[in-house]
């Protein structure tokens, strides 16, 4: 009777053991490590303290005062830059010097000077509208929804801008790769 017990209880450990052991291994070979994937939900409001800016400069205080929209669409405007900046270091790196036409001049412009002075604005007109919040309540809030407002069509402004030179950059790539498939072609012959 113990002998059966104790083989059943060996059976049971080297069932749990070995499954275990498959689990990790089957997980392993798929490109997962048990137990350190964490859920990030994509719609979560997002944190200041967890923002980090690849190209842009800002200041942490002045994006408190940001819907949950306005933080999502200044990292989209932050990738697009580290895009277009490495694109540039590659161009750099291969001794390329492009000519910065106006367009990138007003975007740089836009984005390093004028982008900042905009959310200092909006950031210190918020807390003018919380420390007299007590007198002229919908004055206040109406320039509040201005202020978002403009600050909105701003930012959509900087985000088209920044689309069209995307665009543009792919536009020279194709157009090089249409060039020298045209020129391989003709000396097929």
């Amino acid at each position: 009777m113990s002998i059966l017990i104790g083989v059943g209880v060996v059976a049971t450990v080297s069932v749990f053991y070995l499954g275990r052991k498959g689990w990790h291994a089957f997980h392993k070979m798929v490109g997962i490590t048990p137990g350190v994937l964490i859920y990030q939900d994509s719609n979560a409001p997002l944190l200041l303290t967890s923002l980090n800016w690849q190209q842009l400069d800002l200041n942490k205080k002045h994006l408190g005062a940001l819907s949950d929209k306005q933080l999502r669409q200044l990292q989209h405007i932050d990738k697009k830059v580290a895009n277009y900046h490495n694109y540039q270091n590659e161009l750099e790196a291969q001794n390329v010097t492009s000519a910065i036409n106006e367009q990138q001049f007003v975007l740089h412009k836009m984005l390093h000077i004028r982008l900042p002075e905009m959310l200092a604005s909006h950031y210190h007109l918020a807390n003018i509208n919380v420390s007299n919040h007590v007198s002229n309540h919908t004055k206040n809030g109406q320039k509040q929804t201005k202020a978002g407002r403009l600050l909105q069509e701003v930012l959509d402004s900087i985000e088209q801008r920044l689309d069209g030179l995307l665009e543009r950059m792919e536009e020279q790539h194709l157009q090089e790769l249409r060039v020298m498939k045209n020129y391989i072609h003709s000396h097929d012959d």
